[in-house]
């Protein structure tokens, strides 16, 4: 049972004794109390539901999907419940009309069992007040209070009043507002819950329509992945057309420290049902690529047209064969002329995989010969039996239309020049030279859009084998009970008369005594798409041949781009509307975050220098935080006493070491290279030797995103 069900709900310290005043939080006393006991009641009925749904009959079809679906949304609700408790609500807010009526906000809505609502989801419009309001524009707001939750208690709290009204011996009013001295707090390992310090311009993107692609610019500390990770959850939960029924959302991180560092972001914000990823998680070889060692071969891959000579790839191994062939049956010779071949690969669907459509064109293929087949000495049936079992016939199909590998395809386009410059015919002799290589199926990162366009285009070949497979054990097990059936209605006489002969003779019911139950079918692939909506942070980090992986599985073009131009490692002159036009999106939205809450305004003097000397027109935010703690320079050989010394005055928060490993182990200190530490922040930051880190825009770029990843202090180390 949470703490909170048994002891107050405050447990402010002594030197926020004036905050403990009952006039100020008699209130919320009563209210949390209140919410305490539907939680209680809630756990409890969830539970039963729950065991109830397991217990049940699994049914078949449709009921077995909803009972999984059922059994799936209450799990995950009882999970978010027992995992919060009290601290499900993020604060309050008190309207002009009613003023002696809070609304209380929550991660999710509860409801109590007399129908008085208690807490309203995040998400709703009923809780846009809570995170949009501004002096500007209260939105009908009178004042917002907003919680700081330590161990399952209010630990601090702060008051936002909006009209005079608001001061009315209802708020405690502090120097600094709920989201600045949120900012204050200690980093833990995991991103800190923000959900309760959205600010209105954040609320406003997180908000925004799903149609078409949002980029959401802005430098460090401007609360970009904040927006990113909100914006899914609210999307999710909001918007009918992206439901996990209809495709739901994936989220696309940077690397895997960075999903890592946000996993429990998601699931804190009550929604469970995002897919989240690296690219390198959406093709299989991805696990093992290496860095493509050579520049200009990355930039030639990193193009979209290189991407797309997949296509002339697989049709290369759709031609139909020029000369035709006789095929020889016990009944007779039938000929397929170059004609008839054409006419059975017209019969694959447009838009169908290669390896699928393999299967609609021997189809009609063997139609075709049934067809043309002369005479009427043999049944259909027989004659098909044989069509499939002609050794000659199935030959020549399978070097006409072969079942085809993704890995095998790509790796031709590396190992047979020839190939290539028919696939790539823009290439110059010397481009094409340089592709080749001596492995061919050496993985690197740059051919993974290539391995996924063409796993894409040809679908699973292991899928017609299992139908193929599939299809033969049903048609000698429906034999066998034909057999079994002859048997029986020649070794019997029935007492029944010719009703059952009738019903034996049946061929309905012939085929209901077969068992068709498909054979196991291969793991579904839960990033394989297509989905309703996929939001890509570091998006600026993107090639075009990358962006292609992504497009794939969005038909509806509709994403949430968030990154910083100033933060590309390799460049970026283009806008944003330039680089998504080139890659295919059309529909973009713009918005910008110029502030940046995380950063000391004392580390941003440092860092801006260093990336304007690169990009002069950099995006670089304005720092709203000053904490009087200036960046200290010193030698390399006092890393060891700095993070020793940090660690021995600060119980919380996390240190990190970028450009060297840590001189000790420690499971609050982290060694990361800058290109590992972006989208990730940490109370210190040690950097070591940043002038190593590179020349030009890349060496800029991963100097100034290790600077801005500290939240508090920044030390730079030199080795001499």
């Amino acid at each position: 049972m949470p703490k909170s069900l048994t002891t107050s709900a405050f447990d402010l310290p002594e030197r926020l004794a004036a905050k403990a005043d009952p006039a100020l939080i008699a209130a919320d006393e009563r209210h949390l109390a209140a919410v305490a006991r539907c939680l209680e009641e809630s756990v409890a009925e969830l539970t039963a539901r729950l065991d109830a749904e397991r217990r049940a009959p699994g049914g078949k079809g449709r009921q077995a999907m909803d009972r999984d679906a059922e059994i799936h949304r209450l799990t995950a609700r009882l999970r978010t419940l027992r995992r919060f408790g009290l601290d499900l609500c993020l604060g309050r807010m008190v309207g002009a009309g009613t003023p002696d009526e809070p609304v209380y906000v929550g991660r999710l809505g509860l409801t109590d069992s007399e129908g008085r609502r208690l807490l309203v989801d995040w998400r709703s419009p009923a809780a846009e007040p809570f995170f949009g309001a501004t002096h500007a524009d209260p939105m009908g707001l009178v004042s917002r209070r907003r919680y700081r939750w330590t161990d399952g208690r209010i630990s601090d709290y702060w008051d936002e009043v909006f009209t005079p009204d608001g001061l009315d011996g209802h708020a405690a009013l502090d120097d600094q507002s709920a989201f600045i001295a949120s900012l204050g707090g200690d980093r833990s390992p995991r991103m800190r819950d923000v959900l309760g310090t959205i600010q209105a311009d954040q609320d406003a993107i997180i908000r925004a329509g799903s149609r078409g692609a949002l980029v959401v610019d802005g430098g460090p500390g401007t609360g970009k992945t904040v927006v990113a990770l909100h914006r899914a959850a609210y999307l999710l939960h909001s918007d009918p057309r992206l439901g996990h029924r209809r495709g739901g959302v994936l989220f696309v991180g940077p690397h895997r420290p960075y999903l890592s560092y946000v996993s429990d972001v998601l699931p804190s914000l009550g929604e469970e049902g995002v897919q989240t990823c690296i690219l390198r998680d959406l093709v299989a070889e991805g696990a093992a690529a290496g860095p493509e060692s050579d520049p200009e071969v990355a930039r030639l891959k990193a193009s979209a047209d290189m991407v797309r000579a997949i296509e002339p790839a697989v049709r290369f191994y759709e031609e139909p064969p020029a000369e035709g062939m006789t095929v020889t049956t016990p009944w007779s010779e039938i000929r397929l002329g170059a004609e008839d071949w054409a006419v059975a690969f017209e019969a694959a669907e447009p838009g169908t995989p290669h390896n699928d459509a393999r299967d609609q064109v021997w189809e009609e293929l063997l139609t075709i010969l049934l067809d043309k087949h002369d005479g009427d000495d043999v049944s259909p049936q027989l004659l098909r039996k044989a069509l499939l079992r002609n050794r000659e016939l199935v030959t020549a199909f399978d070097r006409a239309w072969p079942l085809l590998e993704a890995a095998d395809l790509v790796g031709d386009l590396w190992s047979v020049p020839a190939y290539l410059r028919l696939c790539a015919p823009w290439l110059s002799r010397e481009e094409v030279r340089r592709l080749q290589r001596a492995d061919p199926q050496a993985w690197t990162v740059s051919d993974l859009p290539l391995l996924d366009a063409a796993r894409q285009r040809l679908g699973d070949p292991q899928a017609s084998r299992r139908r193929r497979r599939q299809e033969a054990a049903v048609a000698a097990e429906r034999e066998r009970m034909g057999r079994v059936i002859d048997d029986l209605l020649h070794a019997h006489t029935y007492d029944d008369g010719e009703g059952v002969l009738v019903m034996l003779h049946g061929q309905d019911m012939q085929n209901s005594l077969v068992d068709e139950s498909v054979v196991t079918a291969a793991d579904p692939d839960l990033l394989a798409g297509p989905f309703a909506h996929v939001v890509v942070d570091e998006a600026q980090e993107l090639t075009d041949a990358e962006w292609q992986m992504l497009l794939l599985r969005c038909p509806s073009r509709s994403f949430t781009i968030v990154g910083d131009r100033a933060q590309a490692r390799h460049g970026f002159t283009e806008s944003w509307r330039e680089r998504l036009a080139r890659v295919g999106l059309d529909r973009i939205g713009m918005a910008s975050l110029s502030i940046n809450y995380r950063t000391p305004e004392e580390i941003m003097t440092e860092a801006e220098p260093v990336i304007r000397a690169a990009l002069p027109d950099a995006n670089v935010p304005v720092s709203i935080r000053s904490n009087g703690l200036p960046v200290v320079h010193g030698p390399l050989a006092g890393l060891r006493a700095v993070l020793e010394e940090w660690l021995a005055g600060h119980a919380e928060g996390t240190a990190c070491v970028i450009g060297a490993p840590a001189p000790f182990d420690s499971p609050r200190v982290r060694s990361l290279t800058p290109e590992l530490s972006k989208g990730l922040e940490f109370d210190l930051v040690v950097l070591v030797d940043p002038e190593r880190f590179g020349e030009g825009v890349t060496g800029a770029v991963d100097r100034y995103v290790a600077m801005t990843r500290a939240t508090r202090q920044l030390v730079v180390l030199t080795s001499g």
